[in-house]
């Protein structure tokens, strides 16, 4: 039971976390675009990620996390890397509502924000991926 429902929660976590990578990439090319055909075609690119993929596999990620969680909780809620990857995954999920913001600020064409500003915000993720493979492997504490 155990393998299984961590098989799912890497897979479900894979396929969030190319979203969270590949949607603030099409927010820099949509900050860059000026004609209305690229626009509109971003804006479309966009949402079917967010919704068809992005918020389906956060939720599964969550959901398979919990499953494990619930499998061992006096293991895991005593150990200090879980309850640091705990805080980093709520950051995760942070930036997953922020993607949300700026994606429909996209959408109404009110975006402020420069091609410059979402290149930075597109590395976030690799930090918080980084972070939670570092606690989860290494279990530095």
């Amino acid at each position: 039971m155990y393998e299984w429902a961590k098989a799912f929660h890497l897979i479900s976590m894979t396929a969030w976390f190319a979203a969270l990578f590949y949607l603030p990439r099409l927010f820099v090319y949509h900050a860059m675009a000026e004609d209305s055909i690229s626009i509109e075609r971003f804006k479309i690119m966009q949402r079917k990620l967010y919704r068809g993929i992005a918020n389906p596999s956060m939720i599964a990620t969550l959901g398979f996390g919990i499953w494990l969680l619930s499998l061992a909780p006096d293991y895991y809620l005593k150990q200090d890397w879980f309850i640091a990857k705990i805080a980093v995954v709520l950051a995760v999920v942070g930036y997953h509502y922020s993607c949300s913001v700026h994606l429909n600020r996209f959408a109404t064409d009110s975006n402020q924000k420069s091609h410059r500003y979402f290149r930075v915000f597109n590395e976030v993720p690799v930090l918080f991926l980084t972070g939670i493979v570092i606690l989860v492997v290494v279990k530095p504490f």
